[in-house]
């Protein structure tokens, strides 16, 4: 080739990059990333480390691989560099898994999904694929045996997107229960492999605790309900005038060939401090990524199961 033609070729592929990066570098979720969220401090991530598993009890039938995405659209929660950080640290320290933080819906190609094994969506607000590509990989994705995790907002999200929000099993309809309060919850199912972190007990924790429209709702018929508002508490029931009534809060499903772990804990920074509910996104993450057998069966069909209420408020 003439030198003039591989000049010219050089400054074009230099132009496609600038153009790329330009396009990746003025996002405007990567622009509020960058403005709102501050490091870590040593203190922060102490409370964290400390609070983590020691080690994963079930160990991985392979080396597993997490994608860690926090885009938002809506909503910005400032727990999310929280939960990252303790995702990150939790595969490190466990060797459950691996895993990579993205913002940008490039990442849902096929190609490039092939190297995980479960997308965990923290605190993703509003998502809404600009590609239709993306949208297919992502369905594709767990539908043909992969692992989805949702922590928190991933329930504020697909508003656009009817099969991704089917997926995650109901979307957001308020939150009487706000980030100020401390709950009761309790254990709808609690021999459940994915409850051994709250020791067969109901428990109080503070956080932000969502209900579900329901009309999106997926329902007993198809979600195994693990962990739900404990009623019976006044605290919690004085909150709604057409209660009391049941409120889910972590479940899991199958989804095609996939597996689904949801968790709504994650509001708070101070979620990703709490031993117990660390062991549980654990256990659920292991469901999810295939590597702990847990009994998905819907909530519905099961007829032995008998709840573990919170004890009254400490």
């Amino acid at each position: 080739m003439h030198k003039k033609s591989i000049y010219r070729l050089f400054i074009l592929l230099l132009l496609f990059a600038n153009v790329a990066f330009a396009q990746e570098t003025n996002d405007k979720w990567l622009e509020t990333k960058a403005k709102r969220f501050k490091p870590l401090t040593e203190e922060q991530q102490k409370k964290i480390t400390d609070a983590l598993p020691a080690r994963a009890v079930w160990i991985p039938k392979a080396a597993r691989k997490i994608l860690v995405f926090d885009r938002c659209e809506g909503f910005v929660h400032d727990s999310i560099p929280f939960g990252n950080f303790a995702m990150e640290q939790l595969g490190k320290k466990t060797e459950a898994f691996t895993s990579n933080l993205a913002g940008t819906y490039d990442v849902f190609t096929n190609e490039n999904l092939k190297q995980y094994d479960a997308i965990l969506l923290n605190n993703t607000t509003h998502m809404q694929f600009p590609e239709p590509s993306q949208l297919n990989a992502f369905l594709d994705f767990v539908a043909s045996g992969k692992g989805l995790i949702g922590f928190h907002a991933a329930s504020d999200n697909f508003g656009r997107h009817p099969k991704c929000l089917d997926m995650v099993g109901g979307i957001f309809n308020g939150h009487p229960w706000g980030a100020g309060g401390t709950w009761a919850f309790k254990l709808d199912d609690p021999g459940h492999i994915l409850n051994k972190a709250f020791d067969g007990k109901g428990f109080w924790h503070q956080d932000e605790i969502y209900q579900y429209n329901p009309e999106s709702y997926a329902g007993l018929d198809v979600l195994r309900v693990l962990v739900s508002l404990d009623m019976s508490k006044k605290e919690v029931s004085e909150r709604i005038n057409d209660g009391p009534r049941e409120v889910p809060v972590s479940w899991i499903r199958k989804a095609g060939d996939g597996r689904v772990f949801y968790t709504n804990f994650g509001h708070r920074s101070e979620t990703f401090h709490n031993a117990a509910i660390l062991k549980h996104m654990l256990d659920g993450i292991q469901y999810a990524l295939g590597d702990l057998e847990a009994d998905a069966t819907p909530t519905s069909k099961i007829t032995d199961a008998h709840a573990a209420l919170a004890p009254e408020k400490p």
